[in-house]
């Protein structure tokens, strides 16, 4: 489990583009995108691991940077967050107490686990600072980011050794 503190500590820490522009961003620069599923209560935690993976290479899709969306959710947000879990090269999932009981991230996990290759789906797993931990359920399931043996952050397989983030590629 990673400690909400450790991404929290990214906040501010780098430039964030805004998330209308990062498709064509990323691609022009060769960096990996990815949609994240995360509770809009967790909006400042959501944009330090976006600063965080922006320094291993990554950008990362956050909705409510998106003003193309709706301002109230409806059939039309839906359909356009569909459209963006397929577009991107990874799905992650930011699990916190707070995602657990949102309306939207078990929909999205849901329906990237029907339209993704597995193997592209990613469980960012925390523990928060009464010490809970979140995201277990999903472990044997899905890829998952935890910190290395060398110190850095990996991304893993169930039961198997992992990679660091630097080092994934489309």
């Amino acid at each position: 489990m990673i400690k909400q503190s450790s991404i929290l500590a990214y906040s501010g820490s780098y430039d964030v583009r805004k998330s209308e522009r990062i498709v064509e961003e990323a691609w022009r620069a060769g960096k990996q995108t990815a949609f994240l599923s995360h509770s809009h209560k967790d909006s400042v935690l959501a944009k330090s691991l976006q600063g965080f993976l922006q320094s291993k290479r990554w950008l990362v899709y956050i909705d409510w940077e998106d003003t193309s969306l709706p301002s109230n959710p409806n059939r039309e947000t839906a359909k356009r967050i569909k459209d963006k879990i397929t577009r991107f090269d990874w799905f992650l999932y930011l699990a916190t107490a707070n995602s657990a009981s949102s309306r939207w991230c078990p929909w999205e996990i849901g329906y990237a686990d029907g339209v993704k290759d597995i193997d592209k789906i990613v469980i960012v797993p925390t523990c928060d600072s009464a010490g809970h931990n979140h995201g277990k359920e999903y472990l044997d399931l899905y890829r998952y980011v935890k910190v290395s043996q060398s110190g850095g952050y990996g991304l893993f397989f169930p039961n198997k050794s992992g990679m660091s983030l630097e080092n994934i590629r489309r």
